[in-house]
């Protein structure tokens, strides 16, 4: 299981009482496979990106020009996972920035998230035929598109490297979620990814370069 905060938490559970295309706010992490460290490095308390690494910022932010429902409230790349809080807005605002999800109202942008039933206007999961089926306009759905494109790139960028790099996984299959349902867990969070990069070689992801 992950930690985080010293408390841990499931790597791969989802919250089945809630819709993840719902409006409000995530905390995403998602690894590199085996945890390699190939987005770059940190000195100084400053991480330099390597060419990977660029590509895997570039795809990032491309992905929220083609989702005018997601926004990204803070992010980081480290040398081996990124760490997001995403924010999903439908654009169900009423007045003064309040959000209303589905009868319940929360703070628009950083919404408070409680246990709620999935909605009728949500579409059920196919039957199921082996593949992993993903709600439209889910973070699932975002995660699985960025990381798609993210390793199309990479791999022709191995390809075409010289001396030429061998291809493989670039992802762990998984990624780690976590529902913000308040405040103050907001900027808990906010400011762990925040001080992430100086806070290195504290995390669980460290891992020593080898010489």
């Amino acid at each position: 299981m992950a930690k985080f905060q010293n408390k841990y938490r499931s790597e791969t559970a989802r919250a089945p009482w809630w819709n993840y295309a719902n409006d409000g706010a995530y905390f995403i992490t998602i690894c590199t496979a085996g945890r390699e460290m190939i987005f770059g490095e940190i000195f100084n308390n400053e991480m330099y990106l390597s060419p990977i690494g660029e590509i895997v910022n570039e795809e990032w932010n491309i992905s929220f020009d083609m989702r005018a429902e997601l926004f990204c409230d803070t992010f980081v790349i480290m040398p081996n996972h990124i760490h997001a809080i995403l924010r999903i807005d439908n654009g169900i605002v009423g007045s003064h920035g309040i959000v209303n999800t589905h009868g319940i109202v929360e703070t628009h942008g950083r919404a408070s998230l409680r246990a709620t039933p999935q909605t009728p206007q949500t579409p059920s999961p196919p039957p199921n035929t082996g593949v992993a089926y993903r709600s439209p306009k889910s973070i699932s759905s975002f995660v699985g598109g960025f990381k798609s494109a993210a390793t199309k790139r990479i791999n022709e960028y191995r390809k075409d490297a010289r001396p030429c790099i061998p291809t493989g996984p670039v992802w762990q299959t998984r990624f780690h979620d976590h529902i913000i349902r308040n405040e103050e867990e907001y900027q808990r969070i906010y400011n762990y990814i925040e001080t992430n990069i100086e806070n290195w070689e504290k995390d669980k992801f460290f891992k020593k370069e080898e010489l």
